[in-house]
């Protein structure tokens, strides 16, 4: 079984409602932003590692998505006839993941820095680490309003609480999966396992970072890209 993660699996499949009108006709990750659909701004971070393969899970209007993906040698899932939620979508794609580590990435965010994903590689340790979270400081992020998910000690150890924001990409083992008997779970309850091990680490993001989960923070990441916001 490979250490290092070699595939990517980016969750399209939610139904985008606090998007409300942007989402009537469209998946969430087709929405424009900057000229682009949205998931393509992701896939420019996940094409620069060079990955083995990128699997997405589809669900709502998946037609126009599907297509959209196949054009840029990613392959899809569709979850039917229910939506699995990220910890079961994540174990719905395992055979098209393959064994091993692997990285996850959300396709409604904004970054601007560093690629995230080579960030996580580097500082990826299979030894002592089962996930790998790539993590914003609250002052580092734009449209979010929340006080964070994540407290990081100084060894790189998370444990919930306030300050640090999941930003949506990380790497993660998966053999734990199988002790999950639900079909429908988040990734949430496969983390809490992890940190009962006290095996979840974080890395801070050291650029900036924007939540486009609702219709604002379309302009927001806009301002980003072009250099609005420093």
């Amino acid at each position: 079984m490979r250490d290092y993660p070699d595939a990517i699996m980016m969750f399209a499949a939610g139904f985008g409602t606090r998007m409300k009108h942007l989402t009537q006709n469209q998946p969430k990750p087709m929405v424009p932003l900057a000229g682009r659909p949205l998931v393509d701004h992701a896939l420019d971070l996940a094409h620069a590692v060079s990955p083995a393969r990128i699997v997405a899970n589809l669900h709502y209007l998946p037609d126009q998505l599907e297509a959209h993906l196949h054009a840029q040698g990613v392959e899809t899932i569709l979850e039917t006839p229910q939506i699995l939620d990220t910890g079961g979508g994540l174990r719905n794609a395992l055979r098209l993941l393959g064994e091993g580590p692997v990285f996850t990435m959300n396709s409604d965010a904004i970054w601007a820095g560093p690629n995230p994903l080579e960030m996580l590689h580097a500082a990826w340790d299979p030894t002592q680490m089962d996930a790998l979270l790539m993590t914003v400081p609250l002052e580092n992020t734009l449209g979010h309003s929340g006080k964070g998910d994540f407290t990081l000690s100084a060894d790189g150890q998370l444990q919930r609480g306030p300050g640090q924001v999941y930003g949506g990409v990380q790497i993660i083992k998966t053999d734990l999966l199988a002790e999950i008997e639900a079909d429908v779970f988040s990734l949430n309850l496969l983390w809490d396992m992890m940190l009962r091990r006290e095996t979840v680490f974080g890395l801070s993001y050291t650029g900036r970072w924007c939540d486009v989960g609702h219709p604002g923070g379309i302009a927001l990441a806009e301002g980003l890209l072009a250099g609005t916001y420093v």
